[in-house]
């Protein structure tokens, strides 16, 4: 069989597979929801702060006790969630970067934890909205 010019060679794709993430990263950063996947349990959030890797728009995985049917696109949230972050080898990141341009040198999960709704139209008053875990 010949390898199509567009295949990742085997070993990368079983160390990406493979990728073991070290211990998990709490963070608390606002932003609101992008887009909702209900059927996924995840969503997409433009975060105001960015992430380690330099992102600033995330998916997140979201537990079952949270319903995303709740949720508003647009509208500001406080996030906790846990950043996995599983460091790839020099090796991988260099064939990612000079054969398919793409500059990687770690894979990133975004867990959500909680999500609170800011009351930006009276700051004085915290909102009691907080759907959690």
């Amino acid at each position: 069989m010949v390898k199509k010019k567009d295949d990742i060679p085997e070993w990368v794709t079983d160390e990406i597979q493979n990728a073991k993430f070290e211990k998990p990263k709490k963070m608390k950063i606002s932003g609101y929801v992008l887009e909702m996947y209900q059927e996924d349990n995840k969503i997409d959030t433009q975060l105001y702060d960015p992430v380690e890797d330099g992102r600033q728009i995330v998916t997140m995985d979201v537990p079952e006790k949270i319903k995303i049917s709740e949720l508003e696109k647009g509208i500001v949230y406080e996030f906790t969630f846990e950043q996995h972050k599983a460091p790839l080898s020099k090796k991988v990141s260099e064939f990612l970067e000079k054969e398919k341009e793409i500059e990687m040198n770690a894979i990133y999960d975004f867990k959500l934890k909680s999500i609170k709704l800011i009351d930006e139209s009276d700051s004085s008053q915290a909102s009691e909205d907080n759907i959690e875990e």
